[in-house]
């Protein structure tokens, strides 16, 4: 098989002194990338009964303790409701200054129902401001008035959120209302999932992201209120994303930060007070920023390597990367014997769609477990006609 480009390669030995690994045909694709695989990771003790951390450019998990059981989210089921919103504002299907009314019915059951936006009965108010008040209050009010105005009813809005929970990957969680309120457990997630979430809203959508994640404080109705983010300000490149608290589930928080172009995720849940979460929120991203280093890869649009392409407009398909990737790996670990290796089910048939993700960049270091990272196509493929099938079929025989 033919090996990827030459330039490809050259920055790979730039990098570390090996070239590419022939890619391997046969592997299924899914089986790759179903499950994040765990780096070997520098000591940690957390205060938190579960924590999970991982870092976005490369997929490895830095750290996780108790990450699939299944716990009361509290209001990190927000995060939810918001994605839900977020995915509408995209598709055009709901605008930021659209307003949506109070029921008297809702403002009964939730006004000062515990944390609260102070929604006055009978008033319409903009979606950017029950966001506001949802992200930076926790409004369990401003949530259920989101959820009936885009839905009808919460119980509808309960239904698009388990949707969408399943078309982004949460595969242990389940939601039975917008707010985190306690509903007899009905309402689980675990902490992988969470950062699943965090993770799809950060890069699914980055504009609303920044506009609504990272604020400090917000004013309603003459009240303001600090956002209850444990990082913010006390962490560099802090910016979201949500905490949550019940009796039941103690004080969970699931948190981001960016710095110099590397981001984490982390998830801590059960903590048995709110200074207690502040404390590990900020002691734990630390450790992530400080313990482990990134190794930069190939540049967002970068050809990583080629592939063959079966009954297409074209032989074959540079392999590109998403996003920039980069390497983890502990502070004090030898970059000199990583090696890297392409894989995908081929050869790859068309039609193939720009952007598809079609094959794994695998990552594999000494004493580690390796991380994959998606590879796209970096351009389209269409079905061949007739006579290019044909042609495809006349030089396979003579090996051309």
């Amino acid at each position: 098989m033919k090996m990827g480009r030459a330039k490809a390669h050259a920055l790979a030995t730039h990098i570390y002194g090996h070239r590419m690994k022939t890619p391997i045909l046969g592997i299924t694709l899914f089986s790759l990338l179903a499950t994040p695989l765990a780096a070997a990771a520098p000591s940690y003790v957390s205060e938190a009964p579960i924590a999970y951390m991982t870092d976005l450019s490369s997929g490895a998990v830095l750290f996780s303790r108790d990450a699939d059981k299944q716990i009361p989210p509290a209001s990190m089921a927000k995060m939810m409701t918001v994605y839900v919103a977020f995915d509408l504002i995209k598709k055009g299907e709901l605008k930021l200054d659209q307003t949506l009314p109070v029921s008297a019915e809702t403002w009964k059951k939730w006004n000062n129902q515990g944390s609260s936006m102070f929604l006055a009965v009978g008033s319409k108010v903009s979606v950017a401001d029950l966001l506001d008040g949802i992200v930076t209050l926790s409004g369990n009010d401003a949530c259920v008035v989101l959820a009936e105005g885009i839905a009808g009813s919460e119980e509808a809005f309960v239904d698009m959120m388990n949707k969408k929970a399943r078309e982004i990957g949460l595969s242990n969680s389940r939601f039975g209302n917008s707010n985190g309120w306690p509903d007899e457990g009905v309402t689980q997630v675990t902490a992988r999932d969470l950062a699943t979430l965090a993770t799809a809203t950060i890069r699914n959508h980055p504009k609303l992201y920044k506009r609504f994640y990272s604020k400090g404080s917000f004013t309603w109705n003459g009240i303001t209120q600090p956002n209850r983010d444990p990082l913010l300000g006390k962490v560099a490149g802090a910016d979201g994303l949500k905490t949550g608290h019940t009796d039941e589930a103690g004080y969970g928080f699931t948190g981001s930060a960016e710095q110099n172009g590397r981001r984490l995720v982390m998830v801590v849940a059960g903590l048995d007070s709110f200074n207690g979460r502040v404390d590990e929120s900020v002691r734990f991203m630390n450790w992530g920023f400080k313990a482990w280093k990134s190794v930069p890869l190939f540049a967002k649009g970068k050809t990583v390597d080629t592939a063959p392409v079966q009954q297409g407009s074209a032989r074959e398909l540079p392999l590109v990367a998403p996003r920039d990737l980069a390497l983890t790996l502990p502070r004090t670990a030898d970059t000199d014997k990583v090696s890297l290796k392409v894989v995908y089910q081929g050869p790859l048939k068309a039609p193939i769609a720009k952007g598809q993700q079609v094959a794994s960049l695998i990552v594999s270091a000494p004493d580690m477990q390796r991380q994959v990272m998606p590879l796209v196509a970096g351009e389209a493929v269409e079905e061949a006609g007739f006579f290019g099938r044909l042609w495809a079929g006349i030089l396979s025989v003579f090996g051309a």
